[in-house]
């Protein structure tokens, strides 16, 4: 059973913490903030004793072999090259991880040859309705890829990374060759995941497959019942049919055969989040 640790005990942490209900490699062990009440009722909530405010300290007494990231964006960059200088096997990021060029250039500069394993932290890879859907697809249901369709309602920084590496699982990972994109309106510039309003991209990919992504206030719409935060979606086009992902909802039709159905996302997430913290510690162990 691996050690886990968590650097920030925010919000987004707890359903970090409360995915461990599922974690089958990993078990929870230590927790770091410079905030000492947010600090004690994150190890309250879940009975872990080791509590720190030092980075450096955790890392040189627990030993971790998973590092939960989980900070405002500004501070990821020089979080990972403290993980890396410590050795930790395995860190899991809160996206996104480079907000400006420079931040790009500091993670660069130290991950190759870091004996670190790092990965964003891309739960909805691992919810078992997107699970189900790409092995549908990877599996030739819908025939040859022709066209992805990913959007979401938050922008670029708040959700767009989501719907950009859904895009690349459900294409094989194969990697873009042109790509056209624009961005407009800085109402949301500002804040935790300071980003332009609006953000658009057309993809070519080396395997000959289509992309398209739109975040933020021109993406669609799943209904003006839902918090804009619950537009994310994922549509792929092949030569026999389709599949159509979204945070509420499913469909696939396959030569005239339509299916379709519900799911609710908090259980979803919270499985996928599981699924991601169990990958990487596959990943650390192989």
């Amino acid at each position: 059973m691996l050690k886990s640790a968590f650097l920030g005990c925010g919000p987004r942490a707890y359903a970090h913490a409360d995915a461990y209900r599922f974690v089958k490699e990993a078990r929870m062990a230590a927790i770091c903030d410079l905030d000492a009440k947010r600090l004690n009722d994150f190890g309250e909530k879940f009975s872990i004793a080791g509590r720190y405010s030092d980075i450096h300290a955790m890392l040189d007494k627990e030993k971790p072999d998973i590092l939960h990231i989980v900070t405002p964006p500004p501070l990821r960059a020089s979080l990972m090259q403290i993980a890396a200088d410590h050795r930790v096997p395995g860190v899991t990021i809160e996206k996104p991880i480079a907000l400006q060029g420079e931040d790009f250039r500091e993670v660069s500069r130290f991950l190759n040859g870091s004996p670190t394993k790092f990965t964003v932290n891309h739960q909805l890879r691992y919810h078992p309705r997107v699970v189900e859907l790409r092995k549908a697809v990877l599996g030739g249901e819908i025939g040859d890829v022709r066209f992805i369709h990913g959007t979401s309602g938050l922008n670029m920084a708040g959700q767009g990374t989501h719907i950009t590496d859904l895009i690349f699982g459900f294409n094989r990972e194969s990697p873009p060759v042109r790509v056209f994109g624009h961005v407009s309106g800085g109402s949301s510039l500002r804040g935790g995941h300071g980003a332009p309003a609006m953000a658009g991209a057309e993809i070519l990919f080396e395997n000959g497959v289509h992309g398209c992504i739109a975040c933020g206030l021109h993406a669609p719409s799943l209904g003006k019942e839902y918090p804009n935060w619950a537009h994310k979606r994922i549509a792929v086009y092949g030569t026999k049919g389709f599949i159509h992902w979204t945070m509420h909802g499913w469909e696939k039709s396959v030569d005239g055969r339509h299916e379709t159905g519900k799911h609710e996302y908090g259980a979803e997430d919270v499985l996928g989040q599981a699924g991601h913290t169990d990958a990487l510690a596959e990943w650390i162990r192989d």
